[in-house]
């Protein structure tokens, strides 16, 4: 039988809410716990339904995470619009800085990413996640194409990475640390970057060599 892991099915009536009521459960206790100590048993016991449910449905604690990670594509979630692009990254970045910084918002993020090291479920739920983030963020570069800040054919996903990468570098890899400045610098870098055109496919030049 096969697991369900997409968070965006929404059957409906008594499943719906037990669905919400288990994976709203399990991304609770996967930020106070971590992905390691997290068990069907502490989900059974936190949402209120029975542990022979949510083996049936997602079979395991990896099952639960998955399934929840996904949950966030579900999300209203509407990229910012500051009428520039480099002050749409940078509230991108912003959000970022205050969800893996705050105390009360960070623990669930963070043990989201630990999650995807320790599953392989849950990296391909994470990934799925950043796909539907980067999708909804690439009206910020479109509206930087229609105003004339950047090139058409410029490449809006990797727009996004590049303002965000070093803010995720310095949280998961230097942990050192980040600010509203780093956050801001970031964001100014890879503005410049797409109004040089470096972002379309001749923009790199023999920088870039393909794949």
């Amino acid at each position: 039988m096969a697991t369900e892991i997409s968070g965006t099915k929404r059957p409906g009536g008594r499943t719906e809410r037990t669905r919400l009521a288990a994976l709203d459960a399990t991304l609770e206790l996967l930020g106070e716990r971590g992905y390691a100590e997290l068990t069907v048993e502490a989900v059974a016991e936190r949402s209120g339904v029975h542990k022979t449910t949510l083996y049936r449905r997602w079979e395991s604690a990896e099952g639960l995470v998955a399934a929840a990670l996904l949950m966030g594509t579900e999300r209203e979630w509407t990229a910012p619009d500051t009428g520039s692009l480099e002050g749409d990254l940078r509230e991108v970045n912003l959000e970022l800085v205050h969800y893996f910084t705050s105390p009360g918002e960070r623990e669930l993020p963070t043990a989201s990413i630990s999650a995807a090291f320790l599953s392989a479920r849950a990296a391909d739920a994470l990934r799925e996640f950043y796909v539907d983030r980067h999708a909804r963020s690439a009206a910020i570069v479109e509206r930087a194409v229609g105003r004339g800040e950047v090139p058409p054919g410029t490449d809006a996903v990797e727009v996004v990475r590049v303002a965000c990468g070093p803010v995720f570098y310095r949280l998961f890899v230097s942990r050192e640390g980040v600010t509203p400045r780093d956050a801001g610098v970031a964001a100014a870098a890879a503005a410049a970057a797409a109004k040089a055109g470096v972002f379309t496919a001749t923009g790199g030049g023999t920088a870039f060599p393909p794949a």
